[in-house]
C-alpha cells in the first residue's frame, strides 16, 4: 500500500515528494528481515538461528530498520509514480533539504524526494517545413593544395622505382576532383542530417529540467565524473538528450519499427568500417559474423546499434516529408557555416 505521501508541484517539470513513514508502515518488513536475520546469524557460543533476539537487535538492529524503512520507501515511490501515470527522468532523487534522520525502532520517518517529469511537446513535421541541402562547388584553389601532395607523392614513387606508375596533370585533376567532391558530399550530408536534428529540436520548444539532470547524473555517474567535467560536457548532453526525446516521439508518430536485420545490417556496416579503417576493406565473411555476434551480445553495443538504427529511420522519413531546399555553395563557405 502507499504510505501517507504528499506532492508538491514545484514547477511545470519538479515535484518534490513527502513521505511520512509511521512505525506500523514499516513494522511488517522489519520483523520479515529480523527473522531472516536470526536464521542466518552465526555467533560465537551459539547454534547457528538459535541466537538470542536481544542480541541480534543490539548487533544488527539499526540496519534492518535502515533496510526495511528503504523497502518501504522504494514500493511507495513506484506505487506513486506508476498510479500517478508520471513519466520521470531517471529516478527519484533525495532532496537536497531531506531533514536528519535518527534511526531508531519505533520512530517516524520523513523523508524528501525530487522527482523530474520528461516534457510533454507535440510537432508536427511537413512539407511547410523547409530545410537547406548544400551542394558543394569545388573551385582550383581548393584543389591545389592537394594536387600539389600527389604531384610529390608520385615524384617520389617514381624516384624510388622507376617502373612506378605515372599520371598526367589532368588525371591528377580528375583523381583530386572525384575525392574532394565524395569528401564534401559526406560532409554535406552530415550536416544536412544535423540541420534536421536541430531544426526539430528548435520546432518542438520544450524545455528539460536542467538542474535535476545535472544533480542525477552527477549521483549516478560516482565517481567517474567531476563537476568540472559535468559543466564542460553538459550542453552537449542536453542537445543530445533532447534530440533522443524528438526521435522518440517521430518513431511514434510515423509508426516506424526496427527489425532484427535492421540491428544486424547496422553492426555489419559498423564492423566492415572498422575494418575498412585500418586498410582491411575485405572482412573473411567468418570474421565478420563472430565480430557482429559480439556486438549483439553487448548490451553497450547493442544500445548505440539500436540509436543508430532509430536515427537512421526518422531522419529518413523526415527527408521524405519535408521540403529539401537545394543550394550551391563555395567550399569556403561551406567551411564557415
Amino acid at each position: 500500500r502507499i504510505m501517507n505521501v504528499e506532492q508538491k508541484k514545484i514547477d511545470a517539470l519538479n515535484i518534490e515528494l513527502t513521505l511520512n513513514i509511521s512505525a506500523e508502515d514499516y513494522a511488517p518488513a522489519k520483523k520479515k528481515r529480523f527473522a531472516n536475520y536470526k536464521r542466518k546469524a552465526d555467533f560465537k557460543g551459539f547454534r547457528k538461528g538459535m541466537v538470542p533476539a536481544s542480541l541480534i537487535e543490539r548487533v544488527y538492529g539499526e540496519q534492518i530498520l535502515a533496510e526495511a524503512v528503504n523497502e518501504v520507501i522504494s514500493e511507495s515511490l513506484n506505487s506513486f509514480i506508476k498510479d500517478n501515470n508520471l513519466n520521470i527522468i531517471g529516478e527519484p532523487l533525495s532532496s537536497e533539504s531531506q531533514p536528519a534522520v535518527e534511526w531508531k525502532d519505533g520512530n517516524a520517518f520523513t523523508f524528501l524526494f525530487d522527482i523530474a517529469l520528461t516534457p510533454e511537446f507535440e510537432l508536427e513535421v511537413a512539407a511547410s517545413d523547409e530545410i537547406p541541402s548544400y551542394t558543394v562547388t569545388i573551385a582550383a584553389e581548393d584543389k591545389q593544395p592537394m594536387i600539389e601532395s600527389y604531384k610529390k607523392y608520385y615524384e617520389e614513387q617514381k624516384s624510388k622505382d622507376e617502373n612506378a606508375e605515372v599520371k598526367t596533370d589532368e588525371e591528377i585533376d580528375s583523381e583530386v576532383s572525384e575525392r574532394l567532391n565524395a569528401q564534401y558530399k559526406d560532409e554535406a550530408d552530415w550536416k544536412l542530417n544535423k540541420d534536421i536534428r536541430d531544426y526539430l529540436v528548435s520546432k518542438a520548444g520544450f524545455e528539460v529540467p536542467e538542474a535535476f539532470l545535472k544533480r542525477w547524473l552527477l549521483a549516478v555517474n560516482g565517481d567517474k565524473i567531476t563537476q568540472e567535467d559535468l559543466e564542460k560536457e553538459f550542453p552537449g548532453f542536453i542537445k543530445d538528450y533532447k534530440w533522443q526525446l524528438v526521435r522518440n516521439f517521430l518513431m511514434k508518430k510515423f509508426d516506424l519499427k526496427i527489425e532484427n536485420k535492421d540491428i544486424t545490417d547496422a553492426a555489419e556496416a559498423f564492423v566492415r568500417y572498422n575494418y575498412a579503417m585500418y586498410g582491411l576493406p575485405d572482412v573473411p565473411a567468418e570474421i565478420l559474423a563472430e565480430q557482429v555476434n559480439g556486438i549483439l551480445h553487448d548490451q553497450k553495443q547493442l544500445e548505440r546499434i539500436l540509436e543508430q538504427v532509430e536515427d537512421q529511420k526518422v531522419i529518413a522519413k523526415v527527408k521524405e516529408t519535408v521540403t529539401l531546399k537545394p543550394r550551391e555553395i563555395s567550399a569556403a563557405d561551406f567551411r564557415n557555416l
